[in-house]
């Protein structure tokens, strides 16, 4: 079985497209071959800035002989039909034979499709995949009609085995394959033949090429944190960036440099980002006073002087970028330090517009930091101090810094915060409102920063839920749905109690009263009134209701459509908090049905409450006693379903124990009287736990009852009785989740 080695060399491919491509040329060309016949034992891809190289071992050296049975025409069918199978076929009649078939006799056919030699096969599988590679931008050069990411040179493609290797015979616009290569571009000494996968790769190497993306990662890392070691310091760890500058070099040379004095104190998050951003360099910090005082660059060949002059000509050009990092800061500063403060920065934005439905980011400030006070009593916050600090957390987006590196938003918010001399609290909500960007971003804890994020996030919800800008399908432009994840973590890992419904309507009344064609008008005053009923009452039906009834005359035709269209907005929204929180409790280990059973009670809204019931009837649902309880519950369920449904009332007037006949069903209602008594408290104190606990003790006299007891007895007041008695059971068991939607 022959081996595969191919390589496409070509012009630099950028960082960012290596690593894709190389799996792209392992998928294109393997699932051909295997089209094609040709199976395989092994495959790998690799990458450099000049290759891109895929070895395949253990190939076919031949497809096999396929022979395959069509059906065809009628015996009876026009001349034309049957010419027509014997084209495609590429037989003649008398190779044909006839079947007896459901509709009368047919023609089949028995083609026989003889396989092939590999090397044709793998020239017809390359070039497909060559002429339709999927890179994200690619070009033409010269005459050809060729496409690449860069114009390609060559190409490697040989067969090899014991006997030696043969090249593929392959042309392709101009570009013949051979079995020679070439190494680096610097220190390279031409090009060279290649006998095997394990021959080129040490030839390579010889021609200072490490081929491995991953050994020349490792490499870098590990000369960067030895020369940091040696010198007492740390390299700050970015693996995007360790992964980027692997794609840069095929033999990686690591230098460290100094960064001037001038420039140590600034903040080490703006020299690690204009250093990385800029000029791809690693930072180094000292760990002892956590200052970033030194760099890692990576060059791309050895020299002679030891890199002395690379790192020179790297030290002038960082020189000029902090230099600008240095002039926004101070800058900065002084805007920040000034009499009007970041209320220069706030005003600015009046003039930025968030969404044009939406308004500017200073009204969106605005909202946000109305809703950042009504939030902070929940999260144990100042109100004063939460909408201040939402009044300045996105003040930073107008500042210079930020505009240089907008990844800084907010950090800088919180150095400049500090400079103006706001409290620690506001300063570290300016940073700390964004978060969490992801499921594995931390969570802010401290309670002001608590109140801003979620205004923040809750704002962009409804805001876009008022325009009807929903997410749809795996459409998400506003990442929607990494806000509620947002809100659902903030929530859930503070263990936040607070009715997101209320929340909801505030906010939603809010984007309303901001629609130009209200601002002034006796529509916006009114539901003004109603901001304030919601906030006094908690629920937007009564504060409609209260507001309406005050009013002398007809009410505004927005504020009548707003009674009826806020509410729908707010059950929407909250619908979608549930599904995200079905995926989040989801990949916690919380069945489907289980969050069901839960979302089906009262005080959903308070998602706490809610994770709190779901998790306690999963664990519940987990033991013997728990699903034992369950398929008694559904027992006691179904009989009284069928019993309502069949009489057409409703069993739940109470049962007495006075028309019990069995000591099992005397028992029963003994035991259904204790655990009412202990459930209700346990219940009320949101003991999920507890109440299932008392609720496992019904097992045992439940099944005896159903043992014991027919419950469609022949005298009607028994049987009405033990029908209210199943009642019971059931209002018991679903007085911590509706059972009816758990499965099994």
């Amino acid at each position: 079985m022959p081996d595969l080695l191919i390589e496409l060399f070509s012009e630099e491919i950028p960082a960012r497209m290596q690593s894709r491509a190389s799996a792209d040329l392992k998928r294109l060309v393997t699932d051909g071959l295997v089209d094609a016949g040709l199976t395989y034992a092994s495959a790998g891809a690799f990458s450099t800035p000049r290759r891109l190289a895929l070895s395949v071992d253990g190939l076919l050296a031949e497809s096999p002989t396929v022979r395959e049975e069509r059906k065809g025409p009628r015996t009876d069918a026009p001349e034309k039909a049957l010419e027509g199978f014997l084209r495609a076929t590429g037989l003649t009649k008398d190779k044909l034979e006839a079947r007896d078939d459901k509709k009368g006799q047919v023609w089949f056919a028995a083609v026989e499709k003889p396989g092939r030699p590999a090397a044709e096969i793998v020239a017809e599988v390359l070039e497909t995949a060559i002429r339709n590679f999927p890179w994200p931008k690619s070009m033409r050069w010269g005459s050809g009609n060729l496409k690449w990411v860069r114009p390609l040179h060559s190409i490697l493609c040989i067969l090899s085995n014991e006997a030696g290797a043969d090249v593929v015979p392959l042309e392709i616009d101009g570009i013949k394959a051979g079995d020679t290569t070439e190494g680096h571009r610097f220190m390279g000494k031409g090009r060279f033949a290649v006998s095997s996968f394990e021959d080129y790769e040490k030839k390579l190497k010889a021609a200072n090429v490490i081929l491995s993306a991953e050994e020349r990662a490792d490499h870098i890392w590990a000369e960067a944190t030895n020369q940091a070691f040696a010198l007492g310091l740390e390299v700050v760890e970015d693996s995007a960036l360790l992964a980027e500058v692997a794609g840069l070099v095929e033999w990686p040379v690591v230098l460290m440099g100094e960064i001037a004095e001038d420039f140590l104190d600034l903040p080490p998050e703006v020299l690690q980002t204009s250093m990385r951003e800029h000029q791809k360099f690693f930072s180094v910090k000292d760990p002892k006073s956590e200052k970033i005082v030194r760099f890692v660059t990576v060059a791309n060949r050895e020299t002679a002087d030891h890199g002395t002059t690379i790192l020179a000509g790297n030290q002038k050009v960082l020189s000029a970028r902090l230099s600008d990092a240095k002039f926004f800061w101070e800058n900065d500063l002084r805007v920040a330090k000034s009499k009007a403060g970041m209320a220069t920065w706030t005003d600015a934005l009046e003039n930025v517009t968030f969404h044009n439905l939406l308004g500017t980011q200073a009204e969106r400030i605005k909202r946000i930091a109305a809703l950042a006070r009504e939030i902070a009593p929940f999260v144990a916050a100042d109100p004063k101090l939460a909408e201040k600090a939402a009044y300045v957390a996105k003040a930073d987006l107008s500042s210079e810094m930020v505009y240089e590196f907008p990844e800084l938003q907010g950090l800088m918010g919180r150095y400049y915060a500090a400079a103006a001399g706001l409290s620690e609290a506001v300063a570290n909500a300016c940073e700390a409102h964004y978060s969490p960007l992801g499921p594995s971003d931390d969570v802010p804890t401290e309670p002001v920063s608590v109140a801003v994020a979620l205004a923040d996030k809750l704002d962009t919800l409804t805001g876009f839920w008022a325009i009807d800008e929903k997410p749809t399908g795996s459409k998400d432009p506003f990442a929607l749905r990494r806000a509620a994840l947002g809100v659902i973590r903030l929530i859930l890992e503070n263990n936040v109690r607070l009715s997101c419904d209320r929340f909801f309507d505030s906010q939603l009344l809010r984007h309303e009263i901001a629609k130009d064609r209200m601002n002034g008008s006796k529509s916006a005053v009114l539901l003004n009134d109603m901001l304030g009923e919601i906030a006094e009452h908690g629920v937007f039906g009564a504060a409609a209701r209260a507001v309406l009834d005050k009013l002398e005359g007809d009410a505004p035709e927005e504020v009548l459509l707003m009674e009826t269209q806020l509410p729908d907005r707010s059950i929407n929204l909250l619908a979608f908090f549930h599904d995200r929180l079905k995926v989040f409790l989801r990949d916690k280990g919380v069945r489907h049905d289980v969050i069901d059973a839960c979302l089906a009670m009262p005080g959903n809204d308070d998602l706490s409450l809610l994770v709190k019931r779901a998790e306690a009837l999963s664990d519940f649902l987990k033991t013997d006693d728990g699903e034992n309880l369950l398929q008694g519950f559904k027992r006691a369920n179904n009989i009284l379903s069928q019993a309502e449904e069949k009489d057409g009332v409703e069993y739940s007037y109470g049962a007495d124990a006075k028309f019990a006949e069995s000591g099992e069903e005397k028992a029963l209602f003994a035991a259904l009287e204790t655990a009412e008594k202990d459930i209700a408290p346990a219940i009320k104190a949101e003991d999920f736990a507890g109440a299932m606990h008392v609720m496992a003790a019904l097992r045992g006299p439940i099944d005896a009852f159903f043992e014991a007891v027919q419950v469609n007895a022949e005298s009607e007041i028994v049987r009405r009785n033990r029908l209210n008695l199943l009642y019971q059971i059931r209002s018991i068991c679903m007085s911590v989740a509706d059972l009816t939607k758990v499965e099994g």
